[in-house]
């Protein structure tokens, strides 16, 4: 993984600390990264050059911090704003950021960070440590609603008496607190109106903002002061792209040279017949799922849920939408994760019979929806489904929604019957998936679950100071019987994501969030399209 030149010494200080942060176990998962456009042994990085990144979807000022997987408003904060930590892409170690070193108190309630000393804001701002707690209340403030905003409402007190060095105090212990501090970026409080407004994105990052165009560019330039080095690129230009066919085209036709979000088969394609590299982002795993409401009456019957559970073609789906870019499962943990149990993954597997006979216990179901995102791979991932329940005798009408609406729906919980999506956070500490992701929020989620026993597991896998003790992992099954038992939700399967670029292309780095970072990124002919 490419390093900031500049927190290489820093690095090597916080090793020696990082057995007092007690943040997870070491991944089994590794790496696949794909070497891209290597330069030739002793010779200088090539610099200069505008690359040019497809994306699906465009940025979203109003949902900013609700940054999703590999979408525009994530990949603006991965490249012109910076977090305090960030975690390695195969393992939960923390490595240093704009936090140099940090020490988590015995008892869990408060973390001691110290600050560089030498980053500052694009208008030349010093960064100190007052930004932490101002950023940290603009995350909790709105008009976005973030996936972790339960746990930076735990931090009671802020201590930023000294500009480079902050103090967090907590209500509680936070298991998961490092995952607040890897996924919030550092913005500024002076510039906040205009961050809501889409107008002016003032980060500390490698890349500034220059320009918006909406339903078409995003351009950030090169930071000459960047405190990690200034970067190789000349500049970024994201391009809004419609869906994923688009996307193959541009790629394949040189107006793009990165493409993030293509279908499996497309990205196929690419890379084994017309020589663009392919790029797996290991430790950045998502989940397919089908979402349940289970205030939905024909939906309230758990043996509806169960037979849901045996009619999905899981294999055929990981295999092939997904092209094997993944692996079946019934818990959303990914394999490398403290939870993760192997015995549990076969709880459901695909069985007709058993399927049927509890749709014949329950009588007449009345035909369900089933709500999907466009664009994407997920429309055919429905059709899939909508045959696998016919097959049990349970009919599905397929609703299609764009990104903004399927997105809306799911934060509201207005889903009428199923749906179909991705989610995240299973990748980081595994208390924060039952109190900060949409679909698993012991106290408000998507399907409109309430049980008070999975409130008790999941509050104690949150608020115990090791996330990988035996009271926290004791905590983790508890939930998975609850997911077992209830299937307010049904996961077909683990997911790895995968990005094409072009072979001029040069070290492409990402983060557990499927973020794309360019700071270290090269063209070998900069200038040549």
């Amino acid at each position: 993984m490419p390093r900031h030149r500049g927190a290489r010494a820093a690095a090597v200080i916080v090793a020696i600390l990082l057995a007092l942060a007690a943040v997870g176990c070491e991944s089994a998962v590794s790496q696949q990264q794909h070497s891209t456009a290597p330069a030739a042994p002793g010779d200088p990085t090539p610099r200069g050059g505008d690359l040019r990144v497809g994306v699906l979807g465009d940025l979203s000022p109003k949902a900013f911090l609700q940054i999703g997987t590999g979408s525009m408003n994530g990949q603006v904060v991965a490249n012109a704003f910076d977090t305090l930590i960030r975690y390695a892409r195969d393992s939960l170690t923390v490595e240093p950021l704009l936090a140099t070193a940090w020490q988590l108190a015995p008892d869990g309630r408060s973390l001691t960070l110290d600050l560089r000393t030498d980053a500052t804001f694009h208008d030349g701002r010093p960064f100190v440590s007052s930004d932490v707690e101002n950023s940290i209340k603009a995350y909790l403030g709105g008009p976005w609603t973030p996936q972790f905003k339960r746990t930076a409402a735990a931090i009671d007190e802020f201590d930023t008496s000294d500009p480079h060095r902050v103090i967090l105090r907590f209500a509680h212990p936070l298991s998961n607190i490092f995952d607040l501090l890897d996924s919030a970026p550092i913005i500024d409080q002076n510039t906040l109106p205009a961050l809501k407004a889409g107008t002016a994105f003032n980060g500390t990052g490698p890349f500034r903002f220059e320009s918006w165009q909406p339903n078409s560019t995003v351009r950030l330039v090169r930071n000459e002061h960047y405190w990690g080095g200034s970067p190789a690129l000349d500049s970024v230009t994201f391009v809004v792209v419609r869906d994923n066919q688009s996307l193959f085209t541009r790629l394949r036709t040189g107006q793009i040279d990165v493409a993030d979000g293509l279908s499996y088969h497309d990205q196929q394609l690419v890379t084994q017949r017309y020589g663009f590299t392919g790029i797996t982002l290991t430790g950045a795993e998502s989940q397919e799922y089908v979402g349940i409401n289970v205030t939905n009456p024909a939906l309230a019957d758990v043996r509806v849920r169960q037979a849901i559970a045996y009619a999905i073609d899981r294999p055929r789906i990981i295999n092939d939408v997904f092209r094997g870019s993944g692996y079946t499962v019934n818990l959303p943990w990914p394999k490398w994760s403290p939870a993760y149990r192997a015995n549990a993954n076969t709880t459901y597997t695909r069985d007709l019979q058993k399927a049927r006979a509890l749709v014949s216990q329950v009588g007449s179901i009345p035909p369900l929806t089933l709500d999907y995102s466009t664009p994407g791979n997920d429309r055919v991932i429905a059709e899939i489904v909508q045959s696998n329940l016919a097959a049990v005798g349970i009919e599905v009408r397929l609703v299609p929604n764009d990104q903004t609406q399927q997105a809306s729906k799911l934060i509201g919980g207005k889903f009428d019957g199923l749906w179909l999506l991705q989610h995240a956070f299973a990748q980081f500490t595994p208390s924060t998936l039952a109190v900060s992701a949409y679909p698993f929020n012991a106290a408000k989620n998507s399907s409109n679950y309430s049980n008070p026993e999975y409130s008790a597991a999941a509050e104690e896998a949150w608020t115990v100071r090791d996330s990988s003790s035996p009271e926290a992992l004791a905590a983790y099954r508890e939930l998975d019987e609850a997911w077992l038992r209830d299937l307010f939700l049904i996961e077909i399967g683990v997911v790895l994501r995968q990005v094409a670029t072009a072979p001029s292309v040069g070290d492409v780095d990402w983060d557990r969030r499927n973020q794309l970072h360019f700071a270290g990124t090269y063209l070998t002919s900069p200038g040549k399209h």
